[in-house]
């Protein structure tokens, strides 16, 4: 029985997140009625990591098997067919590769780390094209004081303060790789990578690096929320339709990525 991995973009707009629910559509629930239909068996699409509703992914790592092997391209484009035939309307996913893969491959359990991207929008012009794709943030970011003030956060720490109540993680201890905000025009990129990462934690980094950037949150301010783990002293946390998930890391440090907008 091969295994293929696959990589998949998404715009989460109008599903309740990655995994299957019973209360709506799921990414994943899609890419496995287009396995059924390409090859008429009920499979299990295992993805590198869990996005909540409303959130992105320029490049999610998910596994599948199939009963017989067929070639990598037939089974994207196979895929792809059927989606485009099931999700008409604002839903959009695309498979952008298939490839076999080892057969103890594990797209969650493989993976050595994983990027996020959220991406804010920084002017008084109201959001057309990237409506439910980004935070439109009105008043002027200090992009360099968020910066600073996200270095505070990069090591092993307790982030309970970052940490969402509904967290099933059975430990607040991380290790943060790193956070960087970075201005591109209008936008503002916050970039995180780790691991793993805790149930809400980058938006909640991002809505309270937006406080310091708005000057109302000092980088001590920052350092002090951390310390207090506790999540009443967290800066609000940031809508999900500004997160991606922009990458996810195997052996040898290569990570499977589609290029993001203006960068390489």
């Amino acid at each position: 029985m091969p295994r293929y991995k696959l990589t998949v973009e998404y715009d989460g707009t109008g599903f309740v997140g990655w995994q299957r629910q019973d209360n709506g559509p799921s990414v994943q629930g899609l890419l496995e009625a287009a396995v059924q239909g390409f090859t008429g068996e009920a499979t299990t699409v295992v993805g590198a990591g869990r996005t909540d509703a409303g959130v992105h992914a320029f490049a999610q790592v998910a596994h599948v098997d199939l009963a017989r092997e067929h070639a990598a391209r037939t089974v994207r484009d196979a895929l792809n067919d059927h989606i485009r035939r099931a999700a008409p309307g604002p839903r959009h996913v695309a498979v952008l590769g298939a490839e076999v893969a080892a057969p103890d491959f594990h797209a969650r359990f493989w993976a050595t780390g994983r990027r996020y991207r959220y991406r804010i929008v920084n002017r008084a012009a109201p959001l057309g094209l990237d409506r439910d794709r980004a935070w439109h943030v009105f008043a002027p970011l200090d992009e360099a004081a968020m910066h600073a003030a996200a270095q505070r956060l990069v090591g092993r720490h307790d982030f309970t303060t970052f940490r969402s109540v509904h967290c099933q993680s059975a430990t607040p201890i991380k290790t943060l790789n790193s956070l960087d905000v970075e201005r591109q025009g209008d936008e503002v990129w916050i970039t995180a990578a780790a691991r793993s990462f805790l149930h809400n934690q980058v938006r909640a980094f991002s809505g309270t690096l937006v406080q310091v950037g708005e000057g109302r949150w000092s980088p001590d301010d920052v350092a002090a929320a951390l310390a207090a783990k506790d999540r009443a002293r967290c800066g609000p946390t940031a809508p999900p339709s500004g997160l991606y998930l922009a990458g996810v890391i195997y052996d040898r440090g290569q990570a499977l990525q589609q290029p993001l907008a203006g960068q390489e």
